[in-house]
């Protein structure tokens, strides 16, 4: 598996402001900027509530402390009815506290005490309170909020306070919370220009990759980054498919070599034994050569019509017709069928295969299965000692049956036992032996075909074949080759 490797140099501003422009027009910036503008109109309506809600609540702190302090003062004047101890609460009170505002005055109008030069205009005298403007410069007023009171024999009291804390309260909360959108919208944007920016880096590699295997080059392979995110899941899918071609391929090399090298001998012989026809002037010799020419077209036939069927299992194109099929009677009709076979090739064929064992099957693909199994055994099965013998067993699992059919010849070596279920895959190189190599790999269509699956295993010494088909009906269907 290839893996590409970049090499990091620093950005200047134009190559920064270059990627964001170009990675403006990916969906995951847009998707991105539009999550930044919704939470940034979200934050700004709930921030303009927190901070009308909070300004609400300080003028109403502000009014109820007003109104506190003037109920004490309008008490002072009626217990003692001497403005000088109305005086002496003022100044304790406003001493280290500048923004507090005091003003008292007669009731013909007069000063008599306060930090006022006179009353304001904006208050009428007898009214409940509001704010005013005060201060020496005209230019740059202050603003204040105050509450009214009337004292004993017609004073007028005003208790008031500065806006101006508040007023710098209020700044601080409104530039706070416009610098934290600004954050936001900048991370945001920010986040949203990274995120594209690596979905787009790893596009480009799958698709770079694309065009290394458009071509010829199978061998290439998505980077995984291992963080186990989306676009790792679809590039580990990607190289697993990818893998399954390759092996396509490989395999339909395989058998178009073993094809030619199949049917390029009985070919010849073919032509040859006609043109020996041909040379005979009739008679029994001219006779026999066209018997052969007949048996070898008819071996080619079956090469070919194997060929179809497993071809047409592997797409799905055979209907199943499952009816109800006593797998045991099914292996001990197969096992008589083969017992002359068997006896003249000096094999002892046993089948176990005792009582009554359902499954839901098609009748003929599974005979035929099971023929190739107990053919091939017979075949290669026997070591050439006189004690040859093929065993055709029967086990019932809880959600599965298993067929096996045991010879005690040589075996295949587990390394070999995943590729000789492929077509025409022989591994007596000499191909001295009948046969075309596609019995196991018809066996292994029909397993697939009844989502089942095949097994090579040891029998010690010797190969032990195992069909294992449901008895329920599984959701998927596997091919396995056990070691």
């Amino acid at each position: 598996m290839e893996r590409s490797s970049t090499s990091t140099a620093p950005a200047s501003p134009v190559h920064i402001w270059r990627a964001l422009v170009a990675s403006a027009g990916t969906r995951a910036f847009q998707q991105a900027a539009l999550l930044v503008a919704a939470l940034v109109i979200g934050g700004a309506v709930i921030a303009w509530q927190v901070m009308a809600s909070s300004t609400r609540l300080v003028s109403e702190q502000v009014i109820e402390t007003l109104t506190l302090e003037a109920e004490t003062l309008e008490a002072i004047t009626r217990t003692s009815g001497n403005i000088d101890a109305v005086k002496q609460e003022i100044d304790r009170r406003q001493r280290g506290h500048p923004e507090r505002i005091y003003f008292v005055e007669s009731a013909d109008g007069r000063k008599l005490l306060g930090t006022l030069q006179r009353w304001p205009q904006a208050l009428q005298r007898g009214q409940p309170g509001g704010t005013f403007e005060y201060g020496s410069d005209p230019r740059n007023p202050k603003l204040a909020v105050g509450v009214i009171r009337t004292l004993t024999g017609g004073l007028h009291l005003l208790v008031a306070r500065d806006l101006a804390p508040q007023h710098a309260l209020a700044e601080r909360i409104r530039w706070i919370y416009l610098a934290g959108f600004g954050l936001l919208a900048v991370g945001g944007l920010l986040a949203g220009y990274l995120a594209s920016r690596g979905a787009l880096g790893r596009v480009a590699e799958i698709a770079a990759t694309s065009d290394g295997i458009q071509t010829g080059d199978l061998t290439r392979r998505v980077a995984l980054t291992g963080s186990g995110d989306e676009l790792d899941h679809i590039a580990l899918n990607l190289n697993t498919m990818l893998d399954r071609i390759e092996n396509l391929v490989a395999a339909m090399r395989e058998v178009s070599d073993n094809i030619a090298h199949d049917l390029k001998t009985p070919l010849t012989r073919l032509r040859a034994r006609a043109e020996a026809a041909l040379r005979d002037n009739g008679g029994q010799p001219a006779r026999d050569g066209l018997e052969q020419v007949i048996d070898d077209a008819d071996d080619i036939i079956k090469t070919f019509n194997a060929l179809l069927l497993i071809a047409r299992l592997e797409a799905g194109a055979v209907e199943a017709s499952a009816e109800t099929v006593d797998l045991a009677a099914l292996l001990r009709d197969v096992g008589e069928l083969y017992e002359p076979v068997a006896e003249e090739a000096g094999v002892a064929l046993h089948c176990t295969a005792d009582g009554e064992v359902t499954v839901r099957a098609n009748r003929q693909l599974l005979g035929q299965a099971v023929a190739n199994m107990i053919d091939n055994a017979i075949k290669y099965g026997s070591s050439g000692t006189a004690a040859a013998s093929v065993e055709i067993g029967l086990e019932i699992g809880a959600s599965e049956v298993r067929v096996s059919v045991a010879d005690h010849g040589l075996g295949i070596a587990a390394a070999d036992r995943e590729r000789v279920v492929r077509r025409f895959v022989r591994l007596e190189e000499s191909r001295t032996k009948p046969g075309t190599g596609l019995g196991l790999s018809l066996v292994a269509a029909v397993a697939r075909l009844h989502r089942g699956c095949i097994r090579l295993e040891d029998n010690d010494p010797g190969l032990k074949v195992v069909l294992v088909l449901p008895r329920g009906d599984p959701k998927r269907s596997t091919t396995e080759v056990s070691p």
